[in-house]
């Protein structure tokens, strides 16, 4: 069988609502017959032909009818850092809580025990990852988990603690939040 026709057949099987999204990895292990370049010309092709899209390096959807789209990035940053502790917080907790005024639209940010870094997903929007230097069992009393986003989330208290740890804007938090000025 074809490669090209062989990867439609495999996603068309492999992918529904809760798994929508491939990694480079992924693709690769389907394709071990075939050289580097000659998988990143299949998937080339496959994005041209709209049968991937990619969100970014390394990371390709498979748009399946009715998979949960306002949680792609959310989706993507578990799939990019699956080896380190990461959790909701900073504005994407305090929006959500209505504690900032504005919410931030396609762009989300995350605590983690990796390195800082905002990932650009094209027309889905960023993901930023922000270091932290604390631990679980430091962090665990703040933080419940979110079955929704599939991550854990800060409580108010934990974001607005890491608001003013990474010198973030305060300028939209909502007066009389918290115990003190960020």
């Amino acid at each position: 069988m074809q490669p090209s026709k062989k990867l439609a057949k495999t996603l068309g099987e492999l992918a529904d609502q809760d798994h929508f999204l491939f990694s480079l990895a992924d693709l690769s292990s389907l394709f071990s017959e075939l050289s580097s370049e000659a998988l990143y010309a299949l998937i080339g092709r496959a994005v041209k032909n709209d049968l991937l899209q990619r969100v970014c390096r390394g990371i390709y959807l498979y748009p399946v009818k009715g998979y949960p789209a306002g949680l792609l990035l959310y989706r993507v940053a578990a799939r990019l850092r699956a080896q380190e502790f990461n959790y909701i917080s900073l504005e994407s907790a305090l929006s959500e809580s209505g504690i900032i005024s504005q919410i931030p639209l396609n762009w989300i940010t995350l605590m983690s025990s990796g390195r800082s870094h905002t990932v650009n997903c094209g027309k889905w929007g960023h993901i930023e990852f922000i270091h932290t230097k604390k631990t679980l069992a430091q962090l665990a009393p703040d933080l419940v988990y979110d079955k929704k986003y599939g991550f854990w989330r800060a409580s108010i208290d934990l974001a607005l603690q890491d608001m003013k740890f990474t010198r973030r804007n305060s300028d939209l938090i909502v007066e009389g939040v918290g115990d003190e000025p960020i």
